[in-house]
């Protein structure tokens, strides 16, 4: 490994707050840092949350679900905000995918409030 490989921090949790419903932004910055985050080891433990116009993005991009595939193999953790995938009616979808789909209000507040780390996009 290279330098820039495997400097993560024992117990440290990147979260990426993927809200954008732009391909560009998801498939250059969230989904890309997300994966090479886990396979270079740069965190110890990657979440990535699927929020808002992300949901429909993710649903209707068969690119992006492959994508999605490889950030699952890799052990990056998925979830989704059930309410905006209920919205768009979407959360079994979801499910089918094998993101976790629940509700992340107070998630996301425990978040913000611990020492995590948090990339919004």
């Amino acid at each position: 490994m290279g330098q820039e490989e495997n400097q993560g921090r024992d117990g440290e949790r990147l979260v990426v707050l993927w809200t954008s419903g732009d391909r560009e932004v998801a498939e250059k910055m969230a989904l890309m840092y997300a994966l090479n985050s886990r396979l270079r080891g740069w965190w110890d433990r990657v979440l990535l949350i699927v929020w808002g116009a992300s949901v429909q993005l993710l649903c209707r991009d068969q690119g992006l679900q492959e994508r999605l595939d490889d950030l699952l193999q890799a052990g990056v953790e998925v979830q989704a905000c059930q309410a905006c995938a209920d919205m768009y009616g979407l959360s079994g979808q979801l499910r089918g995918m094998g993101v976790e789909v629940k509700y992340m209000g107070e998630p996301l507040t425990g978040i913000l409030k611990s020492r995590e780390y948090l990339i919004t996009v």
